[in-house]
């Protein structure tokens, strides 16, 4: 049933694509536009899978991983990313987008089989080294390939798409990141169910399917480390569909160049720059740092909802099962939105203005924090009716019976605003400000800040939720006023190019 609505919204988002076409391109450019990032996007979707499958091991393991284990790797592994993505991006900007999206699908596929293997290995009692410093080690590596991911995406969008038409790719951005959630969480929890040594008396279709691949019947242990290896199989498939399908341009295909208007329209240059010279043209870029900061608070905000949730519900009697259950469905569903959103916004009433509808998102994500502090700090968690001494169907009483869905509903629409931000950030306004030229090292920046605030929340609250879970939302709720007030900084700005375009093309004043 998920799956469905999952296909039916994509539906919708490609339909959107083909009708929405302001600079009036023709039907087989739009026909091959679509082919270019399909494939592209749904490479970038399993990289999620690839990548958030941490957390679904972490839940599925239990007592075999603490938080604090959970917390070290997937902090180092957000730290590499990084890092990693100081030199990614440059290297994509020589190399162009395909060949870096293959090379970070085969990567993490390859690193993906090597922590099946550690998992394996732990499970059936032949591991000789930790198992936290192992799957810390190739978490890292794994991120190291991942961060390719969001560069490669961009570089080849930025070529691709004109500036007043990347509001409906960052729909596109944010609706790939959200079915990535989605195959990440709901699949990998269908597959980690499905190799438990209990089963129900009516095995699943995936119990199934995974049986006869596998051959699950008759282990003694839990075939976990499959919740690695498939994700792994899936990107090695669509990394072979990019090498055919993919074309970092649109003159590649056969069609005359785009000139986007975006920064690098003042820059007609074809001379090729040095590392350095990129690296300082960028973060000597005042508008690509605030983006930094404001792609920090995301990565802060967007990590420390989605890989603590579940663990929150695991762990608290405030877990909802139609959320828990659905994890993945309705972060897929809200980030749709939220991504749609954000960029139709920009497009829309603020003239391709990209910090607008971030500052709006912003403003969603302080109230859902909020109320989340308030629920969590209103009573003890394990507090009862009982407990607090209040008559049923008092207002206390149906405060109390709805804490846990106002939690979750608050975790769910903070997870819609933040892939708002980030879709319209790190997957638009580094297009536009740091121009296709340079397209993958300012996405790269904006993305190092956005992993950099992954890396401090995953340490952070791996430390914090050991003495008390009521700290999760207090720590990430001053991170959305940073958001808003650095997102209401750039509000007015714009690329020259793109303002030149606006007033020459559109007649519209700036």
């Amino acid at each position: 049933m998920t799956l469905s609505l999952v296909c039916l919204a994509l539906s919708y988002i490609i339909t959107i694509y083909f009708l929405t076409n302001p600079l009036k391109h023709t039907r087989k450019f739009m026909w091959r536009r679509f082919l270019n990032w399909f494939p592209l996007g749904m490479t970038y979707s399993f990289l999620y899978m690839g990548r958030y499958n941490l957390t679904v091991a972490a839940v599925a393991l239990g007592g075999l991983m603490t938080n604090k284990e959970f917390g070290f790797i997937a902090s180092a592994g957000a730290t590499m990313y990084a890092l990693g993505l100081l030199f990614v991006g440059p290297l994509v900007d020589k190399l162009g987008g395909k060949r870096g999206m293959v090379t970070g699908a085969l990567g993490s596929a390859l690193m993906n089989l090597c922590m099946a293997g550690v998992i394996f290995l732990k499970l059936n009692g032949r591991l000789e080294v930790s198992m936290g410093v192992a799957l810390a080690v190739l978490y890292s590596l794994n991120m190291l390939f991942q961060s390719f991911g969001a560069v490669s995406t961009i570089k080849v969008k930025s070529y691709w798409f004109h500036v007043r038409e990347r509001g409906t790719f960052g729909a596109i951005f944010g609706t790939l990141i959200s079915m990535g959630v989605y195959f990440a969480f709901d699949w990998g929890r269908a597959i980690a169910s499905a190799v438990q040594l209990e089963q129900p008396a009516e095995p699943t279709f995936t119990r199934r399917l995974l049986d006869t691949l596998f051959a699950l019947e008759g282990r003694t242990v839990p075939a976990l480390w499959l919740i690695f290896a498939i994700p792994a199989g899936i990107m090695i498939v669509w990394a072979l569909i990019d090498v055919i399908m993919l074309r970092d341009t649109p003159d590649e295909a056969g069609f005359d160049p785009l000139d986007t208007h975006d920064a690098s329209s003042d820059d007609p240059t074809e001379a090729k720059t040095s590392y350095w010279m990129t690296i300082w043209k960028i973060l000597s870029n005042p508008v690509i740092l605030t983006i930094g900061v404001i792609e920090l608070t995301s990565g802060v905000l967007r990590d420390g909802i989605v890989n603590w949730y579940l663990l929150f519900a695991k762990q608290t009697p405030l877990g909802v099962v139609g959320v828990t259950n659905n994890w993945g469905f309705w972060n897929c569903v809200t980030g749709i939105v939220g991504g749609f959103a954000a960029g139709w916004v920009s497009d829309k009433f603020f003239q391709s203005r990209r910090s607008p509808s971030a500052a709006l998102m912003q403003i969603v994500m302080f109230a859902t924090t909020g109320v989340m502090i308030l629920m969590l700090m209103w009573q003890p968690l394990d507090a009862t009716v009982e407990s607090i001494g209040a008559a049923d169907g008092s207002l206390a009483a149906i405060l109390l019976a709805w804490r846990p869905m106002v939690i979750g509903v608050c975790a769910v629409s903070t997870v819609m605003a933040v892939i708002g931000v980030h879709s319209i950030m790190s997957g638009t306004a580094t297009a536009d400000f740091g121009g296709k030229k340079s397209a993958a090292t300012a996405t790269g920046v904006a993305d190092a800040f956005s992993k950099l605030g992954s890396a401090i929340q995953a340490f952070v609250l791996g430390i914090l939720t050991t003495k008390s879970w009521t700290y999760w939302p207090m720590f990430l709720f001053p991170f959305t006023i940073v958001g808003l007030i650095f997102a209401i900084k750039m509000w007015s700005m714009l690329p020259a190019a793109t303002k030149r375009y606006l007033e020459q093309v559109e007649g519209k004043k700036v």
